[in-house]
C-alpha cells in the first residue's frame, strides 16, 4: 500500500495513494485538490555512505566494515515536486538516488528481526551534495539537501529493488539494492544501538555511483521499482 502525505485547502492529511487519488478517512482527493508533501516529518535524517561497489570505486573509498553514516537536520527536507534551489555557496552540486526507510514508532536497540515492526514504509531520498565544500556536514546538511518522496510503500522487501536516476533525459544511475554492502535491516539495527529513533525519522541507505553534476533547469527523476518516482527540478538561487 502506498501512503501519501498531502496538503489541501483544509490542511495536511495522510491517505492511501491510488493512481493519483488520495483516500483519507474522510474523503477522496483528486490530484487537482492537493499537493504532495514529504511523507514524513523527521527529527533526524540518518544517511549511510559508501554502500555500493561502483560508488566506492568512483570516490576511491575503502569498503566499510560497518555503516558509514552522517546526519541531516529536519530543515534538509524538500517535498516531491518542489524546486531544488542551487546553493549560492557551491559550484559543484550533485545528486544521489537512495532508498530510505521511515520510522513508525519511538525505538532503540532494535534487532534485525524486529526492524520490519518499527518501519512504517520505504520511500526515495535524493542526497544532495555540495562537493566542493570542505567537510561532510558542510557538503550535505544544508537547507533543502534531502528531497524525499513521493510517498511511502508499506509492502515491499528492501533487499532487491531495481533503481535508476535520470537527469533530464540522460540516465545517470542504474543498480539494485541487492548490491549494497550492508543491507537496510542491518543498517537500522546498527544505528538503533546508537540513537533513539522517533516517528518520522528517516534512514537512507546509500547511493550507487552518481556521475556528473547538476545545473539550474535540470530535472532529477529517481525511480525505485515498486515505490515510484521522486522528481525535482533545480533552480538558480535568488539574487
Amino acid at each position: 500500500m502506498k501512503l501519501a502525505r498531502i496538503e489541501t485547502d483544509d490542511g495536511i492529511h495522510w491517505g492511501e495513494y491510488d493512481d493519483g487519488t488520495v483516500i483519507t478517512d474522510d474523503q477522496a482527493y483528486e490530484p487537482s485538490a492537493y499537493r504532495l508533501r514529504a511523507p514524513c516529518d523527521p527529527e533526524a535524517i540518518y544517511c549511510v555512505g559508501r554502500n555500493f561497489g561502483e560508488k566506492v570505486e568512483q570516490m576511491d573509498y575503502d569498503i566499510p566494515d560497518e555503516p558509514d553514516f552522517f546526519i541531516k537536520p529536519p530543515t534538509a527536507v524538500c517535498a516531491p515536486g518542489e524546486p531544488i534551489v542551487y546553493p549560492s555557496f557551491t559550484d559543484k552540486l550533485t545528486y544521489a538516488g537512495e532508498l530510505a526507510a521511515v520510522i513508525d514508532t519511538t525505538c532503540s536497540n532494535v534487532s534485525r528481526s524486529e526492524v520490519d515492526s518499527v518501519v512504517r514504509g520505504y520511500t526515495i531520498l535524493n542526497d544532495l551534495d555540495a562537493l566542493d565544500q570542505p567537510r561532510r556536514t558542510a557538503r550535505k546538511a544544508f537547507d533543502g539537501s534531502a528531497p524525499i518522496g513521493p510517498w511511502l510503500e508499506t509492502e515491499i522487501d528492501p533487499d532487491s529493488i531495481e533503481m535508476e536516476t535520470h537527469v533530464d533525459d540522460e540516465r545517470r544511475q542504474a543498480d539494485s539494492t541487492e548490491n549494497m554492502f550492508i543491507d537496510p535491516r542491518t543498517i537500522i539495527e546498527f544505528l538503533s544501538e546508537r540513537f533513539t529513533f522517533t516517528p518520522g525519522d528517516v534512514i537512507s541507505f546509500g547511493s550507487p555511483a552518481n556521475p556528473g553534476v547538476l545545473e539550474p533547469t535540470n530535472e532529477v527523476r529517481i525511480r525505485y521499482d515498486g515505490i515510484g518516482t521522486l522528481s525535482n527540478r533545480v533552480v538558480a538561487p535568488e539574487k
